[in-house]
């Protein structure tokens, strides 16, 4: 049998191992803006065309390289940073693996220009899919200029798995910004189909983070600086109020090197804990000083993923310092034993403490159930049962008729079982007070009677199912309307989610948010939807972009029933419409009206029948 194992060739090879570095063309901005990095550069110019895919073009004013270096670069594992095994252990640099350039010159092609400050003329290499066709002498500034044009040009199937231009210009911002947040001392400028989308000037951490950000987040930094044994930490945290509900606001930085790290993440999340909404994000920039020995990045190609030699006391050290800014600067409640002077004076403070205050006090139920051994845990009064007949009284209500609105759509509805069979209310006369039988429970479940024992109805989830099929027939109609605002309300995004915000404004507009853009990654709000509660136009517009962000690549489709979830979810959000009984009984009788009563458009139970038979087994 003959042999079928055989050496890839080197070009076959190369092709495989850019698989691993270069994904899409931000990977590429990435590795040549790291690569600048490491030469010492104090400005840096990025240009890009057609988001990368024409051009991508990287210039800085670093060191430069020799001609024999600049042609060693392009070889895989060539590199200046590894000279032992003990060196893999103390890396301080961005790159030392020798793959960047290698792996983009495998799918692209290269124009390289470089000159050292003591050289005279500089050198010049094209090189096409890992092929060297010029190498040259040529006249070039001190420093490198490499030119990536064509990303994957011999790779077809790779380049027709590229998103739109949209998408990846935003993974182009999220590299860029991540570069520029670690290193304030450098200038930066990115230039995008000719026109500038940034000029950075060198400058402190603080005006690095508002200059790329946006000036929103300039009132709510809250500065982090702990010095300990183990690891520096140093930037920034965002106040409560800059909570988001969208993920992207949230950098790690070890020894100057963008990680994602879960654990580490929950260390800061936790610091925040009842302080921000469930579902709502901290804003956070932290840098974390490590001994490279105690840190691996050498884990994965990209270097965003590293172990870390004990990680129970980086995630303590992390939090304590969060929660320690936090309260240091008055956001989050600490202990302080010392009485604050206006409570010193006080009259309960101050005035003393009279014989007839104190008989009043030992008279009283509770003196005796703290002064009398083991009965401290006890506190009973035994005058809480007088009025247990006239409570009995009350909750004999009579049970009430049901308009047959809601009679028929619940016979009406059948899912193939038992229990929307036959749940119709048992019929009684409306009292003098026009109760309708039913009961409004912890604010937000409504309990009302039916034939075959007791509905209980989750009263936001009816009004997000109601909200849902009403924008759904809207929508369709092509008829929602919108209630113009009356002073325009301003939303202050970050680049890369301004991008996904303009990519939906004409479906946005389409249930009814009238939105315009209104400068640098700002809009104006001049429309919302009839029936919005004040301030949800912002939660709205960040839980659009989160799902936006996360979508998969088949979800364009269903994009508009998403936008739809949102935007009920947000409307569901009125309380007073349930509390009198004209409301309760107008949200049972819409309910029953929509196709799907039973379920919210995400899939949670709107309502549930709890049987006559269970009810009386639950009493015995």
């Amino acid at each position: 049998m003959a042999d079928v194992i055989h050496l890839l060739s080197d070009h076959i090879a190369n092709q495989i191992a850019a698989g691993e570095v270069i994904q899409r063309p931000a990977s590429a901005v990435k590795e040549l803006l790291e690569n600048a990095i490491d030469a010492g550069a104090t400005e840096i110019q990025l240009i890009v065309k057609d988001a990368g895919k024409e051009l991508i073009q990287v210039t800085d004013n670093g060191k430069g390289m020799s001609p024999t270096d600049a042609r060693m670069s392009f070889e895989r594992h060539a590199t200046s940073k590894i000279r032992s095994i003990e060196d893999l252990f103390k890396i301080r640099t961005m790159g030392f693996r020798g793959e960047a350039l290698a792996s983009i010159a495998a799918v692209t092609q290269v124009e390289l220009k470089t000159r050292q400050a003591s050289n005279d003329v500089g050198t010049r290499i094209v090189i096409e899919g890992t092929e060297v066709k010029v190498q040259e002498a040529c006249a070039v500034n001190p420093g490198t200029t490499i030119s990536v044009k064509n990303l994957f040009y011999n790779v077809p199937a790779r380049r027709h798995f590229l998103k739109s231009a949209s998408t990846e210009l935003r993974h182009i911002l999220d590299e860029f910004t991540r570069v520029a947040l670690a290193y304030p001392g450098i200038g930066f400028r990115f230039w995008n189909n000719g026109t500038e989308q940034f000029h950075l000037e060198p400058g402190n951490m603080k005006e690095r983070v508002v200059a790329l950000l946006g000036n929103s987040y300039e009132k709510n930094l809250v500065p982090v600086a702990e010095q300990t044994d183990m690891l520096n930490i140093n930037g920034f945290i965002g106040k409560p109020t800059a909570a988001t509900r969208t993920r992207g606001m949230q950098f790690f930085f070890i020894n100057g090197r963008f990680i994602r790290n879960a654990y580490l993440n929950h260390a800061v999340v936790q610091a925040y804990e009842g302080l921000i909404e469930k579902d709502s994000f901290p804003f956070y920039v932290l840098f974390l000083e490590v001994d490279p020995a105690r840190v691996d990045v050498n884990v994965h190609p990209t270097k965003q993923e590293v172990k870390f030699e004990d990680d129970r006391m980086m995630y303590s050290y992390l939090n304590s310092a969060v929660k320690h800014s936090l309260a240091r600067y008055n956001i989050a409640p600490s202990l302080d034993f010392t009485l604050n002077p206006e409570i010193q004076q006080l009259a309960s403070v101050q005035l003393p403490y009279t014989e007839t205050q104190k008989q009043e006090t030992q008279r009283g139920y509770l003196y005796s159930a703290f002064s009398d051994k083991d009965q401290a845990h006890i506190i009973e009064r035994k005058d809480s049962l007088k009025r247990w007949k006239e409570l009995y009284e009350i909750a004999k209500t009579p049970e009430q008729s049901t308009p047959a609105s809601f009679r028929s759509a619940v016979g009406a509805h059948d899912d193939g079982n038992d229990t929307m069979q036959g749940a119709l209310l048992t019929g009684a006369e409306t009292d003098s007070k026009g109760s309708n039988g039913m009961m409004l429970l912890h604010g937000n479940m409504l309990a009302t009677t039916v034939k075959s024992g007791l509905m209980m109805i989750h009263t936001r989830r009816a009004q997000e199912r109601i909200w849902y099929e009403r924008l759904l027939d809207q929508w369709n109609d092509q008829n929602t309307p919108s209630q113009q605002v009356l002073f325009p309300i301003s939303y202050e995004t970050n680049p890369q989610d301004a991008l996904l915000l303009t990519s939906v404004l004409p479906d946005l507009a389409r249930i009814g948010l009238d939105i315009a853009p209104f400068g640098k990654n700002t809009f104006a709000v001049q429309g919302v939807p009839s029936g919005l509660p004040d301030g949800e136009e912002r939660n709205v517009l960040d839980e659009v972009i989160d799902h936006l962000k996360h979508e998969a690549a088949d979800a364009v489709n269903k994009r508009t029933e998403l936008l739809l979830a949102h935007m009920a979810r947000r409307l569901s959000r009125n309380k007073h419409a349930i509390l009198q009984p004209e409301g309760q009984q107008a949200l049972i009788d819409e309910l029953f009206a929509c196709s799907q009563p039973e379920y919210t458009p995400d899939g949670k139970k709107v309502f549930v029948i709890i049987r006559k038979d269970d009810l009386e087994g639950m009493l015995g």
